[in-house]
């Protein structure tokens, strides 16, 4: 139940907890940089929603948006400064969800562009956060990665699969019993 499961400094609970040795075992550490990456995006939502209740001034909205906009290697093209208020608003408003991120295969962004989005946010740059147990309310002995990935079920469960027969039709030439789940 989602009140037994573990939460942050904010009261934010985890949707899934993952094996940690399910990382090193498929050899596959750019989940670990997805889930950073994601937390950042997750971030910036989080900062502006903050302004927003802050009621900061226009001015600081387009000066932290240039400063995320700016970063690194994987910085975009985007003139702030350029957009006139009704614009800023609009772009305000469709990132309080999180910055939307796409990246290509092989050439993602950088470890530092993340660690940069991450300090810009007020997050730490470990991508680490503070965990207390749903159960107990204790905090765990050490921060744990914590983030936002994309994840897809697997169709193919073996309880769809199986397939055993006692009894059932046969083909009337061969006298040998037809195949399959399907003809059972």
């Amino acid at each position: 139940p989602v009140e037994d499961m573990p939460y942050d400094e904010k009261g934010q609970p985890v949707d899934i907890v993952l094996n940690p040795l399910g990382v090193p075992s498929r050899m596959n550490i750019g989940q670990i940089l997805e889930v950073h990456m994601g937390l950042a995006a997750k971030g910036v939502g989080d900062k502006l929603n903050q302004m927003l209740k802050e009621q900061q001034e226009l001015h600081k909205f387009r000066n932290f948006l240039q400063k995320v906009y700016d970063l690194g290697e994987t910085r975009q093209e985007v003139d702030i400064a350029a957009l006139s208020d009704d614009e800023v608003r609009t772009l305000i408003k469709n990132l309080r969800g999180g910055l939307p991120i796409a990246t290509p295969i092989f050439d993602g962004a950088p470890e530092a562009s993340i660690k940069e989005l991450l300090k810009l946010v007020d997050l730490p740059e470990s991508g680490q956060l503070k965990l207390f147990d749903g159960r107990t309310g204790d905090e765990f002995e050490r921060p744990v990665t914590v983030g936002y990935m994309y994840m897809l079920k697997l169709n193919h469960l073996v309880d769809d699969k199986m397939h055993a027969r006692s009894t059932g039709s046969y083909s009337l030439v061969t006298q040998q019993p037809l195949g399959g789940k399907a003809q059972f």
